[in-house]
């Protein structure tokens, strides 16, 4: 049975707000209207979602959405009507386009000019012939709008990502119960995906990871361009005893992600050197967790995490990485302690409503690593987690 919630959540209030949200940041840029073709912008900004559908052909036959800045109502082309929410006008709701095709291309050009006809409209992606058939008219990018719109959640918004972390280590629990020397990770991923269903989610947003770690970098996995590889795509190999897995999976709960992560060992049998591992992570966590408030920068928080683990810290990737957000997309802004650099991460001011996935990585090189993912949400003075992982087997 699915999981019950006690906090209120009412969908069509939250897609008011972030459609009053958008068409404000709009106005603000001098755009009239916005053409949405990223399915995680056109669920943002509509609430229009693919329920469940083969990957590539929800790529191919992706909804479309248009906005406009005086607030009206969106109008949605989708190949899956059933996903349009119910708020929205049945005359705004258009069958789907193939935009990889002139012929669909000049047509949603041709009702792009009728719904505004002048002005400049903006766009978050482009086909080429979507692109074509746009020429002539000003084009601007739709992205930084949608950015300013989607980083700070209302609390509608953060109320579905708990419900959907909820989801996820609920389920989680019984698939952890499966991890043996034998075992597959087609195997766990079978019962996660079965069981997040039943639980109450409405989509897999990230195909779940099981991967095994190697005890150095120089053990690979590694790319052509001799980076080191993570995530890897699941596989059917059997999991062996001793094995280090980072976890890493998201399902969807109307339209918004979780992000799970953890380290697991199969066989149960936890070394020294994983529990000091284990706690370095979360002294990492806690500390930045308690820097975290309104007005902190991105660069303060990398500076907390850089700092605690100063001359121990061998990074299994070749950058540091600190955090992400999550809403409709499974990572999305804010995004902190990348290769972007001190200058981009001081760029990032917190404010309320910043949901951010922090997931550390602590290494140590010839005996591998541990990362995990907390959710945090920045509230009017400080920090609230979202997730609720537990550690007990490394205590």
């Amino acid at each position: 049975m699915p999981l019950r919630f006690d906090r209120p959540l009412d969908l069509d209030r939250m897609r008011r707000d972030r459609r009053s949200r958008l068409a404000d940041e709009l106005r603000a840029a001098g755009i009239d209207a916005a053409l949405l073709i990223g399915q995680g912008n056109v669920a943002y900004a509509t609430g229009t979602r693919v329920l469940a559908a083969d990957q590539a052909q929800a790529l191919h036959r992706r909804p479309v959405a248009l906005i406009t800045a005086d607030g009206a109502d969106p109008h949605v082309w989708t190949w899956y009507p059933e996903g349009a929410p119910p708020d929205l006008p049945v005359d705004h709701v258009h069958p789907g386009l193939r935009l990889e095709f002139a012929a669909d291309a000049r047509r949603l050009a041709g009702l792009v000019h009728d719904v505004c006809p002048s002005g400049t409209v903006a766009v978050d992606e482009l086909t080429m012939p979507l692109r074509d058939a746009l020429a002539g008219r000003a084009v601007a990018d739709a992205v930084p709008a949608l950015g300013r719109a989607k980083v700070c959640k209302t609390p509608d918004e953060i109320e579905c990502i708990r419900r959907a972390q909820a989801i996820n280590e609920a389920a989680l629990v019984d698939v952890k119960a499966l991890v043996a020397p034998g075992v597959r990770g087609t195997d766990l991923t079978a019962r996660l995906l079965e069981r997040v269903f039943e639980l109450g989610a409405d989509a897999n947003v990230v195909d779940p990871i099981w991967q095994v770690m190697p005890p150095a970098i120089a053990d690979g996995p590694g790319s052509l361009t001799g980076d080191v590889v993570f995530p890897l795509v699941t596989d059917t190999t059997p999991f062996a005893d001793g094995d280090v897995i980072w976890v890493d999976n998201g399902i969807g709960y109307q339209g918004y992600g979780s992000d799970f992560g953890h380290t697991w060992i199969v066989g149960g049998t936890v070394d020294a050197v994983k529990r000091d591992q284990c706690a370095r992570y979360r002294a990492v966590i806690a500390a930045v967790v308690a820097a975290v408030r309104p007005g902190v920068t991105g660069l303060d928080l990398t500076r907390v995490a850089k700092d605690l683990e100063r001359g121990r810290r061998t990074p299994w990737l070749a950058h540091f990485y600190l955090a992400h957000g999550i809403g409709t997309d499974p990572a999305e802004a804010p995004l902190i302690g990348t290769d972007l650099g001190d200058e981009f991460d001081e760029s990032i001011v917190l404010a309320p409503g910043m949901v951010m996935v922090f997931e550390p990585v602590i290494w140590d090189d010839g005996r591998s690593g541990f990362r995990a993912e907390d959710i945090v949400v920045v509230t009017e003075t400080g920090a609230e987690m979202l997730s609720s992982l537990t550690f007990d087997e490394f205590e």
